[in-house]
């Protein structure tokens, strides 16, 4: 092991690679050099000093990329210390970032990186505009470390969840969400007639305003949690109106208007294994993610349980169950996601230039009985260790009874 994290080059040889961004490569070899990829292909030339994997008979992905949950933000939902990811004071809370309250050392991300998941989004909760999301691979002392992109978009919700903050009507919501964005794009204007007090009051602070600025000129997503059919509407609507780069999170009833989402170029972040109807979402099935991508729709996979975001691969078996290609499905936690979040161009695929973020698998990922058995992350071998295999190493031989 010790040879392995010194050695620059590492070559694994002899799995069948599924680059994502092309076809499968049987008995093929990856080139990792300074963490990032070097090369990927068949009958390549080995580098004598290259630290050598034996993958044959594996299969080897890209790590997988989760968009949803708040991990490193939350550790015991019960324990308000534990929570970091809402600022409970503020129903506009734009300027509000989680990056520093996610904690590097918390015991959910070893749980979660062994089982595939390499990279995750790290979303605010709560509130009509909870704040700005961020992007961390899951391996790193500090969030300094941790960090691929601060921030990735900024979080709305449009759902059941935020009607008090807007008077107890889902009109209300978008009543209120318009009159911010249009006071932040009066405020971008007017900013010297601000400093001055020679405004009316506008509808939020001036720091979230300033942070809503670039969501309204193009420049960053706005995610807007929408799980009814008519709540997506809504954001669809608003987008249109602000011109707005807009994804949807959840979108439950979002089969229902599937033709309208792949119309307006929007992608989706769903959860595959939701089928329980509630009154924000009585249309939802597990056909969901299937009916979306055959219309068209750029489709990301997500666990929000941060708890079990290492379901992250269940969620996408059941994808494929429901009627999702394989390939769409792998494509949705890994190329699909990194794409969606900015980061395409360095995440997501296994590819010359790209980070090298690599999962060997003992066989299809989306299969119960598969294992992971080895993980990089930026060119580093993680150990396959966690609170939960050290309880189980613990307590696999109970001493005599007394």
């Amino acid at each position: 092991m010790i040879a392995l994290l010194l050695a620059q080059t590492i070559a694994i040889t002899g799995g069948t690679v599924y680059p994502v961004s092309g076809p499968k490569m049987a008995n093929a070899t990856i080139l990792i050099r300074d963490g990032t990829i070097a090369a990927v292909g068949t009958g390549l030339a080995i580098p004598a000093d290259a630290a050598r994997i034996d993958a044959a008979g594996k299969w080897i992905t890209p790590g997988l990329i989760d968009g949803g949950g708040q991990m490193g933000l939350v550790e015991i939902d019960a324990v308000r210390g534990t929570r970091e990811g809402t600022l409970t004071s503020d129903t506009v809370a734009a300027s509000f970032n989680v990056a520093e309250g996610i904690n590097p050392a918390s015991v959910l991300i070893p749980v979660t990186r062994i089982e595939g998941i390499t990279t995750a989004l790290a979303a605010p909760g709560g509130h009509l505009i909870s704040g700005q999301a961020v992007l961390i691979d899951l391996d790193g002392a500090t969030v300094e470390e941790m960090r691929v992109k601060s921030p990735v978009a900024i979080v709305a919700r449009l759902n059941a969840d935020v009607k008090d903050e807007a008077g107890g009507s889902r009109a209300g919501i978008a009543q209120r969400l318009r009159r911010v964005f249009t006071d932040a794009l009066e405020y971008g204007r007017r900013k010297a007639d601000y400093s001055r007090a020679q405004m009316q009051r506008l509808a939020a602070p001036a720091p979230d305003l300033e942070a809503l600025l670039p969501v309204l000129r193009g420049e960053l997503p706005l995610i807007a949690v929408a799980n009814r059919k008519s709540d997506i509407e809504t954001a669809l609507r608003i987008a249109r109106e602000y011109r707005l780069k807009l994804i949807l999170a959840g979108a439950a009833e979002g089969w229902q208007v599937a033709r309208a989402i792949a119309a307006a170029g929007v992608p989706v972040l769903v959860q595959p294994m939701d089928n329980i109807p509630t009154y924000d979402a009585l249309g939802i099935r597990y056909e969901n993610a299937a009916l979306l991508a055959k219309a068209g729709v750029k489709v990301v996979l997500m666990e929000t349980d941060t708890h079990n975001a290492r379901n992250l691969r269940q969620q996408a078996g059941n994808a494929v169950s429901y009627g999702m290609t394989w390939d769409e499905a792998l494509r949705a936690v890994t190329l699909s996601p990194a794409e969606v979040f900015g980061v395409g161009d360095r995440y997501g695929s296994l590819e010359p230039g790209k980070i090298a973020n690599v999962v060997v698998w003992s066989g299809d990922p989306f299969e119960f009985t598969t294992a992971v058995e080895h993980v990089w992350i930026r060119g580093k071998e993680i150990p396959l260790r966690s609170r939960q295999t050290e309880l189980l190493e613990r307590y696999r031989s109970l001493p005599p009874k007394y």
